[in-house]
């Protein structure tokens, strides 16, 4: 089996997918952060591509950043400033050649993530 990443992010708040969330993907090794790939979601809250495809996986440790402040701002929940989540960072291992779903439930002041499949 080939390795790959997905993700899909869901507004817990509005009970919706969460379209137009920026998400970057990056490879950490050490003490470097590298910038593997930056995706926005479509209107099902999932990335129209992997975010990391079968002929670009390595095991490894990888962090996805999602841009929720901006998606809760063009969603009129942003509420007072400074907002309480800006951007939820999701340090993560994949240790095997396999599907790694890593999902993003969010609402304003709160979320929640898990290996999914």
């Amino acid at each position: 089996m080939t390795g790959y990443l997905t993700t899909h992010v869901l507004d817990t708040a509005r009970g919706c997918p969460a379209q137009g969330l920026r998400i970057d993907l990056y490879r950490i090794e050490g003490e470097v952060r590298a910038l593997v790939h930056s995706l926005v979601t479509n209107d099902d809250g999932r990335t129209d591509e992997q975010i990391l495809p079968a002929d670009a996986f390595e095991v490894g440790v990888y962090e996805l950043v999602f841009h929720a402040g901006d998606y809760l701002r063009a969603t009129d929940q942003d509420g007072e400033s400074p907002l309480f989540l800006d951007v939820v960072p999701i340090r993560f291992g994949m240790a095997e050649q396999a599907h790694y779903h890593v999902p993003l439930l969010l609402s304003p002041y709160g979320y929640s993530t898990y290996r999914g499949s």
